[in-house]
């Protein structure tokens, strides 16, 4: 026996096209897509650029999970699908990375999941969470997926600036009441991107406070987990006690073991949420893949020394353009840990423009502010994901370049 489903007439009508869904004209653009385009054409043209646009890692894994990865790749039960949730082994690598670094308690079978890639995890996450209309807020500048997979599922943002005063950080309890009652989720992300701002522990509890009064779930991207400047290492939202119930926290393996490649990372979160994330992301999105899973199980049961490295020869990178950059006349803000710089435009200048001009006149690309929300207006985005010379070298083209510009 067979059916056959009425498609009303109503179902197209708005359609651009008729055939495309509607929701896809309102997704914004890929700012690091565009940023592309530009440096092709730049180069294309004949000249010779220093792309602090990407965060693209430099290096490579360590070692140990190399030689892991290319004993998986012949390991035969890695020729079949690896278990939706994630492989038991690297789900409890996991659990145990969560035990040792932050002291939080994880059952690898509830409470996490396997994706392919952090990227991956924060659109399921999205999608999960939010139903067209329903309100997201964002800490302005924020990286730029948590608008787009907001649009992808038809949602709302509602943008809460983090003003330069406060450490880039936001003030929460300011925020209207009547704006926590209408939204689903908070998006949260420190070791931040593009600022480099740091999270307390302060911010992570009274963003569960709010949660729990307003009955909102808190995201936390922590891409840039194990990136830190500072003696403190960076902090995870689920140590805050009462976070397990409106949080979840989703991280990658790319950052902290220069896997981007790879595409591997997990999502943390309540069991009772977990398995709606589950039923998401088994219809939407690819498993991570075994190889992956087993490299990146090594990573996370090592002793970490290597991310400390990684953290070290960040920060390196970062004081060495503050220091090139001062000399060229710019401000770097503070940064406490991640892959990138923020630094202001000069007066008189907005983002694009200057962007613009680092391109054509001292052959530098870089991401404009306002790519990362309205408040990045005064501001461009540098990765520190190429070696300390060129940083500098970037940085001594800018002054050379500068002459009257500003």
């Amino acid at each position: 026996m067979t059916t056959t489903e009425t498609i009303r007439p109503s179902a197209h009508e708005g359609r651009a096209d008729g055939v495309v869904a509607r929701r896809v004209h309102g997704i914004p653009s890929n700012p690091f897509a565009v940023s592309d385009v530009r440096v092709a054409q730049a180069r294309a043209a004949g000249a010779e650029i220093i792309d602090l646009s990407k965060g693209n890692p430099d290096g490579q894994p360590p070692d140990f999970m190399v030689e892991t990865a290319a004993r998986a790749l012949r390991d035969p039960a890695n020729f079949r699908y690896p278990p939706f949730r994630g492989k038991p082994g690297f789900l409890q690598a996991a659990s145990g990375w969560y035990r040792r670094e932050f002291g939080v308690s994880l059952d690898p079978g509830t409470q996490l999941l396997a994706v392919a890639g952090a990227g991956v995890g924060i659109s399921v996450v999205i999608e999960t969470l939010i139903d067209p209309g329903d309100l997201v807020v964002l800490v302005d500048p924020y990286y730029p997926q948590y608008a787009g997979s907001t649009a992808v599922a038809q949602g709302v943002v509602h943008r809460i600036e983090a003003r330069p005063e406060l450490g880039f950080l936001p003030d929460l309890d300011a925020v209207d009441p009547a704006v926590w009652d209408r939204a689903r989720l908070l998006i949260l992300n420190y070791p931040n991107n593009p600022t480099g701002a740091a999270a307390t522990p302060q911010l992570f509890a009274t963003a569960v406070r709010l949660a729990r009064e307003h009955h909102v779930i808190i995201m936390h991207d922590f891409a840039y987990a194990g990136i830190g400047f500072d003696d403190q290492p960076p902090i995870s939202l689920l140590q805050t006690p009462g976070a397990m119930d409106v949080g979840v926290e989703v991280c990658s393996l790319s950052k902290m073991y220069m896997i981007a490649g790879w595409r591997g990372g997990f999502i943390a979160s309540g069991a009772r949420l977990m398995e709606s994330i589950v039923s998401v992301d088994e219809q939407t999105s690819l498993m991570a893949g075994s190889i992956t899973q087993d490299a990146g199980a090594a990573g996370l049961n090592s002793d970490q020394s290597s991310v400390r490295v990684l953290a070290e020869r960040y920060a390196n990178r970062y004081h060495a353009l503050r220091r090139a950059l001062t000399e060229a006349g710019l401000e770097l803000e503070i940064s406490h840990g991640g892959l990138f710089a923020w630094m202001r435009v000069p007066p008189a200048w907005n983002d694009e423009d200057f962007s613009v001009w680092l391109l054509s006149h001292a052959h530098v690309a870089v991401i404009p502010g306002s790519d990362f929300g309205p408040s990045g207006r005064r501001f461009v985005r540098l990765s520190l994901l190429v070696p300390q010379t060129t940083l500098v070298e970037a940085a001594q083209r800018i002054r050379r370049a500068r002459g009257a510009a500003w």
